[in-house]
Order: C-alpha cells, then sequence, then structure tokens
C-alpha cells in the first residue's frame, strides 16, 4: 500500500476531506497548503516524512516501528 492509499484510507475513516486536511495542516505549520498540495504531493509520491506525521496527528492516529521477527 503506498502513502497515497494509507492517506486516503484515514481520511475516509475519519470522514474528512483532503481539503480540510489542507486547511488544518496550514493552520498548524504556517505552511500554506491547499487541495492542489497535497493531491500533487501524494501523487508524485513527495510527501516528507514531516508531513506524514503532521498527517497522522490531525487524524489522531499514531505509527509504531517495531523489528521484523
Amino acid at each position: 500500500m503506498s502513502v497515497r492509499e494509507d492517506v486516503k484510507l484515514l481520511l475516509a475513516k475519519e470522514a474528512m476531506t483532503m481539503k480540510r486536511l489542507a486547511e488544518i495542516m496550514s493552520e498548524k505549520t504556517g505552511y500554506p497548503y491547499n487541495l492542489k498540495v497535497i493531491s500533487d504531493k501524494l501523487a508524485r509520491r513527495t510527501l516528507k516524512y514531516e508531513e506524514f506525521k503532521v498527517i497522522l496527528d490531525i487524524l489522531n492516529y499514531e505509527m509504531e516501528l517495531k523489528k521484523k521477527n
């Protein structure tokens, strides 16, 4: 599964639009995110790790890294 699919799945689970996500990201980071910026970053696979962490925070999720067995 790609980051794009992960983000879209989480947005659907939380009943949030990408437009609303972009608005909240702009408020939290001070960077002028909008629907096109988020869509383009996901489509081009250029979303930064820090941006993904902000998205997870907004949606109230956390990422857990664990060692393979």
